[in-house]
């Protein structure tokens, strides 16, 4: 089985507009961090959908709240080896992980509610779903 890599890293000041985009290696799927300047937010997409290709957002910080928000700050997208499985890293900290396998998504906050027509789950964090990319 293959690892999963961070196939993107970027160094971004929290607070200041970045977009990270990073798609599967394997599959359609892609993943966006945005900060907009005031929240930094997590998506799931499925590149294959016409129209609106975003399936879930999770909600990562509002910038204001952000203690550290004056140094710069290191983004990294990591993929499980068999490209369904994606994994947000803010200075190595785990934020965020979409499941796409199994409709999920996960993140520290829990908010926003999960769009119903994508998952049957809330956005609660679990430890667990960092065992999906051993």
């Amino acid at each position: 089985m293959a690892q999963s890599m961070i196939y993107e890293e970027q160094q971004i000041m929290i607070g200041q507009e970045t977009v990270v985009e990073c798609r599967s290696p394997k599959n359609g799927f892609m993943v966006v961090f945005e900060d907009d300047g005031k929240t930094g937010y997590f998506y799931g997409l499925d590149m294959a959908l016409h129209g609106n290709p975003i399936l879930d957002a999770l909600h990562i910080y509002d910038a204001e709240n952000v203690s550290d928000a004056h140094l710069p700050s290191t983004v990294q997208v990591v993929w499980s080896g068999d490209g369904l499985k994606s994994l947000l890293l803010i200075n190595n900290y785990p934020h965020a992980v979409f499941d796409f396998e199994n409709k999920r998504g996960y993140c520290k906050s829990n908010f926003p509610p999960a769009d119903l027509r994508w998952s049957k789950f809330s956005h609660e964090w679990s430890d667990s779903a960092l065992e999906l990319f051993d």
